[in-house]
């Protein structure tokens, strides 16, 4: 469907509630179809059609209908269908959820205009990922690698410091060796406060220049929350695909998406389904999940870092839940870490890459990477089973092995996992993590062998201090 179509003008609507109008016989009004709302002594009010029907259509009012009378109201249906403007002249840029101007220059005049409610990828289409993006964070670059293409969301909690976490991955991330990189980053339901936080952040640390921000905020129309990420899409699809760019898409919160989804569901007196969410929700999100991939035939590609926060806690909430069921994994945040002052406090034993595999070894990081990792995964996960010992036998009745596994979960969680905002190179978390196994006697490293052994750093090193 074209972007354009005739504009048709309706007076009366047949009913009003909250932020919905339901428009009679709207002839061929097109979901997502923009609407202007002109009421007497009112100013003009912007909508937008959630739902097309032949003989009764939805529109979202995004700003206040207090007062409005459904009968006199003039309904003109713009035969503009909701948009994004994209371009690689919006690097740079912040704008609001509905393409405002966040930053105090003119809208962005762009490339090109794209549908905001897009396509999934053709799976016929689709490339099997083959490489891996450096997000600077040991926990994720060398436990659970984000691959170009993959779609990983990040598990958070209530107070735990998912922006935060999301901030320092839109300045550290990058392709490993010097590809084209960007980052569009949509950040959802913000406050003011944070909104400024993230314009000054990345202005002073220079990652504003590779990236385009849709910073929506919590006072912002519900529909706006609903817009933002597939306006960000938009914008990383065009320049994944048409200019070559490998872009990664930072989307936060996901969990004020689905509240908005929830809202708009019960304003329409939906059958709820799961804890009142509406029982489209999964296929909602897919719609945005799987627009993430790598196209036969097209140089660049768009990889999806979701972040959520799950409710309570509880990873069975249904938003964590379908979204688990969407995606190639999750990277977990742990709230004991939080407590212990470890950022990022990723915890690495329930967090998962299902693609890590096609993203690391020989040629793409280094040929042990998976053999390193899993070492590094189960000397850590028997010093967590030692730290629940030592709760009922403490740490005296630990054996002489527990007891250094358990000194080694604290070396993993305080070394590796622990670094600040500091960017680390896939070298370096490499590096880090064999200096905790050079801590750690031969008979403990059983998913090592000798010859792998023998080329770690700190035995390269030791040959060449002996050959000079």
């Amino acid at each position: 469907m074209s972007a354009r179509q005739v504009a048709r003008t309706y007076r009366g609507a047949r009913a009003a509630a909250g932020p919905l109008v339901y428009v009679g016989a709207a002839q061929r009004a097109a979901l997502g179809e923009w609407v202007t709302l002109k009421a007497k002594g009112q100013p003009p009010l912007r909508g937008q059609v959630i739902d097309a029907g032949r003989d009764l259509s939805v529109v979202q009012v995004l700003e206040d209908t207090l007062g409005l009378e459904p009968a006199g109201v003039e309904i003109e249906l713009t035969g503009e269908l909701a948009h994004a403007v994209v371009g690689k002249d919006l690097l740079g840029r912040a704008l609001s959820g509905a393409q405002d101007p966040r930053d105090g220059q003119p809208r962005p005049i762009g490339e090109a205009i794209r549908p905001l409610w897009g396509a999934p990828l053709n799976p016929t289409q689709r490339l099997p990922p083959s490489d891996f993006i450096e997000t600077g964070i040991s926990a994720i670059d060398g436990m659970n690698t984000l691959v170009r293409g993959q779609k990983l969301p990040v598990f958070s909690g209530p107070g735990l410091p998912a922006l935060e976490l999301a901030a320092t991955i839109v300045e550290n991330a990058r392709a490993p060796r010097g590809e084209p990189f960007a980052v569009v980053f949509c950040a959802i339901g913000i406050t003011e406060r944070e909104t400024r936080t993230f314009l000054d952040r990345f202005a002073a640390s220079g990652a504003l220049e590779r990236s385009v921000l849709y910073l929506n905020q919590a006072q912002d129309p519900t529909i706006e929350r609903l817009l933002a990420p597939r306006a960000a899409l938009a914008c990383a699809e065009h320049l994944a695909f048409v200019h070559g760019l490998h872009v990664l898409v930072v989307l936060a919160d996901i969990t004020h998406y689905c509240e908005a989804l929830r809202e708009v569901a019960a304003a329409r007196e939906e059958v709820p389904g799961r804890r009142g969410y509406p029982g489209y929700m999964y296929t909602d999100l897919a719609s945005l999940f799987e627009r993430a991939g790598v196209v036969k035939g097209k140089p660049g590609s768009v990889t999806q870092l979701p972040i959520l926060t799950m409710p309570d806690d509880d990873i069975t909430h249904p938003i964590p839940d379908l979204t688990g069921y969407i995606t190639e994994g999750q990277v977990v945040l742990s709230r004991e870490l939080h407590r212990r002052g470890v950022f990022p406090p990723v915890d690495v034993l329930p967090s998962l890459s299902r693609l890590m595999n096609a993203g690391i070894g020989k040629g793409r990081t280094v040929p042990e990477h998976r053999k390193w990792a899993d070492q590094l995964y189960a000397l850590y996960a028997r010093g967590r089973e030692a730290r629940m010992m030592v709760a009922i036998v403490g740490e005296a009745g630990l054996s002489p092995s527990d007891r250094r596994a358990l000194a080694l979960a604290e070396a993993f969680e305080r070394e590796l996992v622990n670094q600040g905002t500091h960017r680390r190179t896939i070298a370096e978390t490499l590096e880090t993590g064999w200096r905790l196994m050079d801590r750690v006697p031969r008979e403990d490293l059983i998913k090592l062998s000798d010859e792998l052994l023998a080329t770690r750093p700190s035995q390269r090193a030791e040959a060449q201090r002996k050959e000079a």
